[in-house]
């Protein structure tokens, strides 16, 4: 086995997870904002912030599907090692990880179902920027509206139209994180909104 593999896990495990998960529940309930998340230094291309997510989420029981170039040896080895979770497809997932594009198409993750909304999957997201500012939030947990950069908006409006099935986000950049629970309502900013408008 690898030294990598058996290394970037955290250090103070109870301590650091608890920060993680704090990290994480705070930047589901309050979407629009950016958390700072520590302690984890998970092999390439697994940003620090992913694999601080992965080993708070994810264990023996939450099926994982990893996309594109997240689909290595190297991450399958120490996400492995360090959660036991189990490597699926997109249909059976219930934490999808990589870039957006790798991710697509989004229709086939699970939106749970009437009777059990809470089985859907949570897509986590790696960016190369992650900013407030860009798409216009609304909804519970904001105060009056916030602004994410969200790689794109359409496919996130579209789910929000599902609720209270659709999935949920969690868009992860160097050592920190963002989220979208499927209840956000989403805009584009007015900006956006002129020079979509100037285009046409």
């Amino acid at each position: 086995m690898q030294a990598n593999t058996l290394s970037g896990g955290f250090a103070d495990p109870a301590t650091q997870s608890a920060h993680a998960f704090r990290s994480v529940m705070e930047a589901m309930a309050r979407p629009g904002t950016i958390q700072d998340i520590h302690g984890a230094a998970p092999p390439a291309p697994l940003s620090p912030a992913m694999g601080a997510v992965l080993l708070t989420l994810c264990d023996t029981e939450t099926p994982v599907y990893l996309a594109g170039d997240m689909d290595c040896e190297a991450a399958r080895a120490w996400l492995a090692f360090h959660t036991g979770a189990p490597f699926v497809g997109p249909t059976h997932c219930m934490f999808a990880v990589g870039k957006w594009d790798a991710l697509a198409p989004h229709a086939v993750y699970p939106v749970g179902t009437p009777e059990y909304p809470d089985r859907a999957a949570t897509l986590i997201v790696e960016c190369s920027e992650l900013t407030t500012s860009g798409a216009t939030l609304t909804g519970p947990g904001i105060k009056d509206q916030a602004t994410l950069s969200l790689p794109e908006v359409e496919a996130f409006q579209a789910n929000r139209t599902r609720f209270p099935l659709g999935l949920d986000f969690i868009f992860t950049c160097g050592e920190r994180l963002a989220a979208l629970p499927r209840s956000t309502e989403i805009s584009r900013s007015s900006s956006e909104a002129i020079a979509q408008a100037g285009g046409s």
